[in-house]
C-alpha cells in the first residue's frame, strides 16, 4: 500500500482513497512525520510549498533528502521561477510578476516564494535520485496527456505556459520510472497546448527531409 503525508486540514481532501493508501498527518517539514511518512517507500513525490515565513519548503525538501530510503527517487515539484544552471530565458513580464507575488506573499506572511530557491539548491546540490519538475501556469479540466519538456524555460516548445493540472501530477509520477530524468530539472508544458503542438510539427517535417524554418 502506498501511503501520503499532508496537514490536518487536508485530510479530507483524500478521504476517497480510504483503505486504499496510509495517511501521516502533520507538516510536511515536521521530520518525525516525513520519516513515518517515507518509511519503506521505493519512490516519494514532494510539492515544495512555500507556505509562511519559516522556511517551510527548504525544510520540507531537507526532512525528505535526509530521510527517504537510500535507493529512492525523489520528485520535487515547483514553479518555473526556479532555475538551475542559469541559462533559463524569461520575459519582463514573468520576472516582474515574480517579484510582486513574492513582496505581497512576504508582508502578508502567506509564504516565501525565494524559499522554494533554496530548497531547489539543496536538492541540486544532492547526489540523491532527485528530480525537479518545474510547472508552468496550470489549468484544471481532464487530462490531456502526459506533458513534454525542456531543460530550460525560454525554449519555443514552452511558449504556450500552460499545463493542465493532473497532467502535472502526472508527470511527476511517470519521473519515477524515467531513469532520464535523474539530476534533471524538466520545465513542462501540456502537450496539446499550440507550442508544443507547433514543435512536433516541426520535428515531423525535419524528420520528413522537409527542413525547419527560423
Amino acid at each position: 500500500m502506498g501511503g501520503g503525508g499532508c496537514r490536518e486540514r487536508s485530510v479530507a481532501k483524500l478521504g476517497r482513497f480510504r483503505g486504499r493508501i496510509a495517511v501521516v498527518t502533520g507538516r510536511t517539514d515536521d521530520r518525525d512525520a516525513i520519516r513515518r511518512a517515507v518509511a519503506g517507500c521505493d519512490a516519494v513525490l514532494t510539492v515544495l510549498a512555500p507556505l509562511g515565513v519559516r522556511k517551510y519548503a527548504s525544510r520540507t525538501a531537507q526532512a525528505v533528502l535526509d530521510l527517504a530510503p537510500a535507493r529512492a527517487r525523489l520528485v520535487f515539484s515547483c514553479g518555473w521561477h526556479i532555475t538551475r544552471d542559469g541559462q533559463d530565458r524569461y520575459s519582463r513580464l514573468f520576472l516582474t510578476a515574480v517579484k510582486v507575488a513574492t513582496w505581497v506573499a512576504r508582508m502578508v506572511h502567506y509564504g516565501e516564494i525565494d524559499d522554494q530557491v533554496l530548497a531547489c539548491r539543496r536538492i541540486f546540490q544532492s547526489e540523491r535520485l532527485w528530480t525537479v519538475v518545474r510547472g508552468s501556469n496550470l489549468e484544471e479540466g481532464e487530462s490531456m496527456g502526459l506533458p513534454v519538456w525542456s531543460r530550460h524555460v525560454g525554449d519555443p516548445i514552452l511558449r504556450s505556459n500552460i499545463t493542465r493540472r493532473v497532467d502535472f501530477a502526472l508527470f511527476m509520477v511517470a519521473a519515477v520510472d524515467n531513469d532520464a530524468l535523474i539530476h534533471e530539472a524538466p520545465a513542462i508544458v501540456g502537450c496539446l497546448a499550440p507550442s508544443a503542438l507547433a514543435h512536433a510539427g516541426v520535428l515531423t517535417r525535419h524528420r520528413q527531409g522537409e527542413g525547419c524554418e527560423g
